[in-house]
Formats: C-alpha cells, sequence, structure tokens
C-alpha cells in the first residue's frame, strides 16, 4: 500500500448533487421542486409547523397545567436532612457541600418533614411556619423575615351629593323669570297679530260688500233688484 493509492472507504463519500443543471442531470428543470405552487416559488417558506392557515397541530392539542421556569432553582430541605448535616450554622453552600441540594440549586426552604432534635443556626435560608416553630424548638434560630400578611384594600369613599349653592339657585330663577318673560312676550305678540288679522279680515269683508253692492244688476241699476 502506498501513499498515492490510499482511497476513501467505498460510500463515505458522495458525489454532490448539482441541482437544475440541465435534464440529463437527472435533477435538472425544475430541480427537484416540482411544478409551480408555493413551494416551487423562490422565498416560499412558512415557519415551522404552520399548516396553510388551518389551526396548527401545537395549537390544537390541549394544554393542562403551569410548568415554572424556575421550579429548579429553589431546593426544598426536610428537616431530617438538617439532622444529619454536621455544621451548626448552614447555610446554601453548606447545604450543597453536604449533597442535600443540587448544585444548580439558587435557593433553598426549610419544610415540616422528620425530626429535629438538635441546635442549628440558619443563614440566607428560607423556612416555612412549621419549620420555624420546630426549628425554635429545638433551640435553633433562623434569620429568615417572618412573613406579614397583605393589608386589606380599604373601600373608596364614595362622596356625598352636594347642595346646590345660593349663587346657582340665583341663576336658576333667574333664568325662569327671564323664561316666564320671554312666553309672556310672545303670547302678547301672538295676541297682537290675531287682532290684526281680524281687523284686516273684517275690513275685507266690508270692501267686498260695498263692492257687489255697487255692482249694476241685470236691469242696469245698481244693487241688483228694485
Amino acid at each position: 500500500m502506498e501513499l498515492n493509492t490510499l482511497k476513501p472507504a467505498p460510500g463515505s463519500k458522495h458525489v454532490r448533487k448539482r441541482v437544475a443543471r440541465g435534464i440529463g442531470s437527472g435533477t435538472g428543470k425544475t430541480g427537484g421542486r416540482g411544478h409551480k405552487g408555493q413551494r416551487a416559488r423562490s422565498g416560499g417558506f412558512h415557519k415551522v409547523g404552520f399548516e396553510g392557515g388551518q389551526m396548527p397541530l401545537q395549537r390544537r392539542l390541549p394544554k393542562r397545567g403551569f410548568n415554572s421556569l424556575t421550579r429548579e432553582d429553589t431546593a426544598e430541605v426536610l428537616l431530617s436532612d438538617l439532622e444529619r448535616v454536621k455544621a451548626e450554622k448552614i447555610d446554601l453552600a453548606v447545604l450543597k457541600e453536604a449533597g442535600v441540594v443540587p448544585g444548580p440549586a439558587k435557593r433553598a426552604k426549610v419544610i415540616v418533614s422528620g425530626k429535629l432534635t438538635r441546635k442549628v443556626t440558619l443563614v440566607g435560608v428560607a423556612v416555612s411556619k412549621g419549620a420555624r416553630a420546630a426549628i425554635e424548638a429545638a433551640g435553633g434560630s433562623t434569620d429568615a423575615p417572618i412573613p406579614q400578611p397583605k393589608p386589606k384594600r380599604e373601600p373608596k369613599a364614595v362622596l356625598a351629593p352636594q347642595p346646590q349653592t345660593e349663587a346657582k339657585s340665583g341663576k336658576g330663577e333667574a333664568g325662569a323669570e327671564k323664561r316666564a318673560s320671554d312666553a309672556k312676550e310672545t303670547s302678547e305678540t301672538e295676541g297682537g297679530r290675531g287682532a290684526k288679522d281680524k281687523r284686516q279680515g273684517k275690513d275685507k269683508s266690508e270692501g267686498k260688500d260695498k263692492r257687489e253692492a255697487n255692482r249694476p244688476g241685470p236691469e242696469g241699476k245698481k244693487g241688483g233688484k228694485a
């Protein structure tokens, strides 16, 4: 065997496919894209999971519950775990060193499970209400703050309707008087117009009677029949 006779193993190397380089290449003309359609066009690409406008599968499937992204950040520590930790002053680093909590954990919280018979001091570790009572009963202590209840919201005070001021009442009376005077003037004006129209009508009727009386009748005399 010589260096110039070395060859790769059969099947390990493939000839690069050269598409759309003529019909004779086997993948010419449409280049493996088929005839027309969205996938045959340049830029005819949709996001993964797109089903042509139909509701995609990842949205049709039912969703159940809630998975917190930070559920692994806080590790649970039992009272029995504190019992087997040799150190008297316990913090997160001591718990990781003892293998009680995993390395990626960012916080730790002690819950009521098991028994604690020795005195321990917790630093930077959260505790539940029952765990605090158990630790203090064994003579230990913790620097975790005691949770305070949230203050209750007071209902908003509804403002009572304010009585109208004297100025507004005076203004209202003045407006009422003005409206009454306007109504009176309007009635008087309408009455004067009615009387004037009546007089005009009477004068017209009298003039018409006079003209009929002076009109010559069939006999040529005024006033018709003698």
